[in-house]
């Protein structure tokens, strides 16, 4: 029998500095605890143990050429957290406050997130400490030739697929796919996020804010409810935000916030047309990192230096970075009369929030169900390749509003209470976990 506290004790001594791994690891143990003490199975297997270390973790040298002539050197990763499902699955982030413990995160929330798609994937995760803000693009090209100088030995089709995350978009995929393809001497799927003419998937750049929307909507017609006229607060400014905005507007929705590092934008009139959402993708090329000008451009507020959280709001999204909605943030949402946040950055909200969250019997989507839009995307990606074929945006389109529908019903079937609260969180990490134990022990691993 596990006891948590002893084995997150001994799981921190094997994992010294790495908070955002030793924090996603809790918020899973703690949920699936029951399910491991109540099988055999697991126990004997010591899955436990086993679904907590990465099948390996991989750190090389970056050396790059700056357009002065100066030689630079940055630090790459790749982590294979987990095969048991599949062929590792998961981005490639390129900012600086990559470490190993960062990607170990996201590589084990990765495993669970792919498992509940249903698509044969494992999960790994993989990035740089180098940043392409403020970088030429002859630069990012010599970083992205040396990066995959180094990874490609560890990547295949059948293997391991990254794909594009933070600071890593259409071009430097491109890059990317393009130095795979002069050193192995093949066109394969190896990577996805591809430009559609050389093997990409149509709705890719939009996926996970897509994806995101269709949870929330399910979330909401489990309560016989649905977002029209639902007034919603979304972080961030890039790809997510973007596809999240688009979506929650078609649906009926009013996106009243984006934000950035410099603030957030207040647009009571809402986020709502092409040419806001226009805009918001000249904002994120601009390389400046800041949202201030969309508040001239179309007379919005601009809110200096804050986030988005105090506006009073139906649904909040946070669409950013990890740990961006603090027990603070949440505790003023709850005292606005928010009903539901979804979580769509990965591990977008500390372990302090998400308590004030359920406290208060808010709906609470984790990222690893509410963002799997984007890999589930690539998951199909991965078929088109393989099958040497395109979908149509609208076949895609459906496929990715059928996946998350299932995702929701799988976080309802584990996390529903008796008192008619569904916990998302725990039903996720316990519909993702026992889909991959069950692997692992079937397997003889």
């Amino acid at each position: 029998m596990y006891n948590l506290d002893a084995f997150m004790a001994e799981l921190e001594k094997k994992n010294p500095s790495e908070p955002e791994f030793i924090q996603a690891v809790r918020e899973v143990v703690s949920s699936v605890l029951d399910t491991v003490n109540d099988n055999p199975v697991y126990i004997k297997n010591r899955i436990l143990e086993r679904i907590t270390e990465p099948d390996r973790t991989i750190s090389f040298k970056v050396e790059w050429e700056d357009d002065e002539g100066n030689i630079r050197v940055n630090r790459g990763y790749r982590v294979q957290f987990n095969n048991a499902l599949g062929p590792y699955k998961g981005g490639l982030r390129f900012h600086a406050s990559v470490t190993e413990g960062t990607m170990k995160f996201l590589g084990f929330e990765q495993m669970f997130k792919n498992a509940l798609t249903t698509l044969p994937m494992g999960g790994g995760k993989g990035g740089s400490d180098f940043s392409p803000k403020g970088k030429s693009d002859a630069e990012i090209l010599r970083f992205c030739r040396s990066f995959m100088t180094e990874l490609y030995k560890y990547i295949g089709p059948d293997t391991d697929v990254p794909a594009g995350d933070i600071g890593v978009g259409g071009r430097e995929i491109g890059y990317l796919y393009g130095q795979y393809k002069r050193i192995a001497g093949e066109n394969t799927g190896v990577l996805t996020g591809k430009g559609y003419g050389w093997g990409g998937s149509l709705v890719r750049p939009e996926a996970t804010g897509y994806g995101t929307m269709y949870f929330a909507e399910s979330m909401l017609e489990e309560k016989g409810d649905s977002l029209k006229g639902k007034r919603i607060a979304v972080s961030g400014f890039g790809n997510v935000a973007w596809g999240a905005v688009r979506k929650a507007t078609e649906l009926g929705a009013k996106v009243v916030t984006i934000s950035g590092p410099d603030g957030y934008i207040y647009d009571e009139d809402g986020i709502g047309t092409p040419e806001k959402w226009a805009y918001m993708l000249r904002l994120r090329a601009s390389n400046n990192d800041v949202v201030k000008p969309y508040a001239s451009a179309f007379k919005a507020e601009f809110v200096d230096g804050r986030k988005p959280w105090e506006v009073p709001v139906d649904l909040a999204f946070p669409c950013a970075i990890q740990n961006e909605l603090t027990k603070k943030d949440a505790e003023t949402l709850v005292s606005n009369g928010v009903r539901y946040v979804v979580e769509t950055s990965n591990m977008g909200c500390t372990l302090e929030a998400i308590d004030v969250l359920k406290k208060n019997k808010v709906a609470f989507a984790p990222g690893k169900a509410a963002n799997a839009g984007g890999v589930a995307v690539s998951g199909l990606e991965m078929s088109q390749n393989a099958m040497h074929m395109h979908w149509s945006a609208r076949e895609v389109d459906e496929k990715l509003r059928d996946i998350m529908k299932s995702i929701h019903s799988e976080c309802v079937k584990y996390g529903m209470e008796d008192d008619g609260y569904i916990d998302y969180a725990k039903g996720a990490n316990i519909a993702g976990f026992t889909k991959v134990a069950d692997a692992m022990c079937q397997l003889g691993y």
